[in-house]
């Protein structure tokens, strides 16, 4: 490891630089080039982190910068020529190279206009923020920090090299990097920052879904999901990119018959993310479906509220609603299927434990709380739990000790039976030919019959359940409708809509 001290203010830092950055940049200077470590690496360096991406920048064009490395790495590609970066791996590091840039961004587009410069000043001036606008020379490890970004950093705040209009002009995701920043590092924004992001919020607009949908994952992965989403509330960029949480502000009523529903979802989302588990365990952390879902789990509340008679306020099937609502806003934002059917699930199964704490319920309702969550069933837990924000340290109790006691009828038919795979006792093979019946919809209402068995009653033995159908097969008109037999909810499962449970 090489090492360089650096004095800074009244901070002096000590780099440890892999030998294979000075190679690198002892290559470029030895052919008349520069080369500097840029960026997130250099930002890294002062954190004490160390980053197996290595951006650098110089004043050799593409092809130059080629010639240069084509022996020297183990193997690079040219898939960002156009934008006059060449990527690399050496020694286990993945090295990207870029051109200086002078760069303008057409203001009606989303493509940058490239132009590449001869100064780093001045590429360092067309990077998102200050702390990020950091070089450092090799093979000297001088460091060039023309805007103040040790300083920013030592005072944990999120600034722009030059003006913030002309950044995020530059490129409008700079505002959500912007709230992302805030999430992972803990910096606060700059009062120019946040004025700008708030002036400007539209123009995110022209960013496609994938980027936005990109950062959004990263900022809500971070150490403070809170500010970052905080941010993107306040300064008004949360109407473009996620609405559904700005709509949760709802104006209290006079008489305040209900909490603050946006403070408690962040508060919701914090302490998921407390319950995340190690990498042996069955959540591990960052967690995006668990993180995302306590985020969203309220967002029907706004459309469902109705003031009662009597005072209460109700969100009745807000869990529902919010489902629909996450689902739409997830695939806006292009996320995959099992992403947007894991998140939505928990939406829709996130009141569903109310009714446990005060009637208790059925093996059955049991059952099909865990056959429904699936593979869900670990955030579920976690996200019930983290959903209690009261202040009255009674009612937070019981509803902990509740839950825990469904945990544990949950672990005791574990024992019992497999709930992972709850089936019916037939079928369908078996099912045809029982009852003589040919591949159809009468098969599946027979299914599903079965399975309903199976949830009440527990497994049951072939005879049972051949004498249960055969009994239900009696009762069937012959020419019965086609379509399949409505689901009932077992009792107890039905969730109690009037919120005093939180």
């Amino acid at each position: 490891m090489a090492h360089a001290h650096h004095k800074t203010d009244s901070h002096t830092v000590d780099f440890q630089v892999d030998p294979v950055v000075l190679e690198l940049g002892q290559r470029f200077v030895d052919a008349g080039h520069e080369l500097s470590l840029v960026g997130g690496p250099v930002r890294d360096l002062f954190l004490g982190r160390t980053s197996p991406d290595l951006d650098f920048t110089t004043d050799a064009t593409p092809d130059q910068t080629v010639a240069l490395i084509k022996k020297w790495a183990d193997n690079f590609w040219e898939i960002g020529r156009a934008f006059g970066t060449i990527g690399m791996r050496k020694a286990g590091f993945q090295i990207e190279i870029t051109t200086y840039r002078a760069e303008a961004y057409d203001p009606d587009s989303r493509k940058p206009v490239v132009a590449f410069g001869s100064s780093l000043t001045d590429d360092l001036l067309r990077r998102d923020f200050t702390i990020n606008a950091m070089a450092l020379k090799l093979p000297t490890m001088e460091l060039v920090d023309p805007f103040g970004g040790v300083r920013d950093l030592h005072a944990s705040v999120l600034a722009t090299p030059g003006s913030p209009e002309a950044s995020f002009s530059d490129d409008p995701l700079r505002m959500m990097r912007a709230a992302r920043f805030a999430s992972q590092l803990g910096v606060s924004v700059h009062d120019d920052v946040r004025k700008a992001m708030t002036g400007m919020a539209e123009r995110i607009t022209i960013i496609s879904a994938e980027r936005i949908r990109d950062e959004l994952v990263k900022l809500v992965c971070g150490a403070r999901p809170r500010v970052g989403v905080d941010l993107l509330v306040d300064t008004g960029l949360a109407e473009f990119v996620l609405p559904e949480v700005s709509a949760l502000r709802l104006e209290s009523d006079e008489h305040h018959r209900h909490k603050d529903v946006y403070q408690h979802s962040l508060q919701v989302l914090e302490q998921a993310a407390a319950l995340e588990t190690d990498a042996d365990g069955p959540v591990p952390g960052p967690d995006f479906v668990l993180r995302f879902a306590a985020l969203m789990h309220d967002v029907g509340k706004p459309a469902t509220r109705r003031f009662e008679q009597g005072g209460a306020v109700s969100f009745r099937h807000h869990d529902m609603v919010g489902a629909k609502l996450t689902t739409k806003r997830m695939k806006t934002l292009r996320f995959d299927n099992d992403t947007i059917k894991s998140v939505a699930r928990l939406v829709e199964l996130h009141m569903r434990f109310y009714g446990y704490g005060d009637a208790g319920w059925s093996d059955s309702a049991v059952r099909r709380y865990v056959t429904d969550a699936g593979p869900q069933l670990e955030r579920l837990h976690r996200l019930t739990r983290s959903d209690v924000t009261t202040r009255n340290q009674r009612k937070a109790d019981r509803l902990s000790f509740a839950y825990d006691d469904l945990e544990e009828r949950i672990a005791a038919l574990r024992e019992q039976e497999s709930l992972e795979a709850v089936r019916p006792d037939l079928d369908g093979a078996q099912i045809m030919s029982l009852l003589g019946l040919k591949p159809g919809p009468v098969v599946g209402r027979a299914y599903k019959f079965l399975l309903n068995e199976r949830m009440e009653h527990g497994p049951l033995a072939a005879d049972d359940a051949e004498a249960r159908l055969l009994r239900w097969w009696a009762e069937q008109p012959e020419a019965s409708p086609a379509g399949p037999a409505d689901e009932e909810s077992p009792a107890g499962v039905e969730p109690s809509h009037v919120e005093e449970s939180k």
